[in-house]
C-alpha cells in the first residue's frame, strides 16, 4: 500500500513529459532539495540504470543510491533510492489524454532497523514534505516553458 500518492495533468505530450522526468537532468527543478544527481551506469536510461543522489537537508549533504527497478519508455518507471536503510520507491505512470499527459505518482517508504521502524510515521511525513509536490513542480516547469516560448513569439 502506498504511503502517499499524487496526480497531475500537464498540457504537454507524453513523450516530452516522460523524457523530462526520467532523464534526471532536471531533478533539481522537480525536487529542489536534490542538489545533484549523477548517472553511474553507461548507456541509455532504462531498467537497471543507477544514479547517485545528493540532497541538502538542513545544511548537510545526504547521499542515496538510486536505481530504476522498472522502466517502460513513455509509460512508466519506478525508482528506488536507498539512504542508510531508508528505501523510497517512486512509481510514475504516464497516460496520454486529450489535454496532454496525466502523471500519477505512488510512493512507498520502507525502513529497516528498530529506530527507523519506530520513527517511520515521522519519516513518511518528512519524505512527503520534501518530495510530495514533485508533480506540481513538474507541471509548473513544463507549462512555464510553454508560456515563455509563446511570450517570446509575440
Amino acid at each position: 500500500m502506498a504511503d502517499f500518492r499524487s496526480s497531475v495533468i500537464i498540457h504537454k505530450p507524453v513523450k516530452e513529459v516522460f523524457q523530462y522526468m526520467a532523464g534526471m537532468e532536471n531533478v533539481h527543478e522537480v525536487m529542489p532539495i536534490v542538489a545533484k544527481m549523477e548517472k553511474l551506469t553507461e548507456g541509455e536510461i532504462g531498467k537497471g540504470t543507477k544514479f547517485k543522489e545528493t540532497r541538502l537537508v538542513r545544511g548537510k549533504e545526504i547521499f542515496a543510491d538510486v536505481e530504476y527497478i522498472q522502466y517502460e519508455e513513455n509509460r512508466t518507471f519506478t525508482s528506488r533510492s536507498n539512504s542508510n536503510g531508508l528505501i523510497v520507491e517512486y512509481k510514475y505512470v504516464f497516460h496520454e489524454i486529450e489535454e496532454g499527459t496525466q502523471v500519477e505518482l505512488e510512493a512507498l517508504i520502507k525502513t529497516s532497523g528498530l529506530r527507523m521502524k519506530l520513527t517511520r510515521p515521522m519519516i513518511v511525513k518528512m519524505v512527503k514534505q520534501e518530495d510530495g509536490y514533485q508533480l506540481e513542480n513538474l507541471k509548473n516547469m513544463l507549462e512555464s516553458e510553454n508560456k515563455e516560448t509563446s511570450d517570446l513569439q509575440e
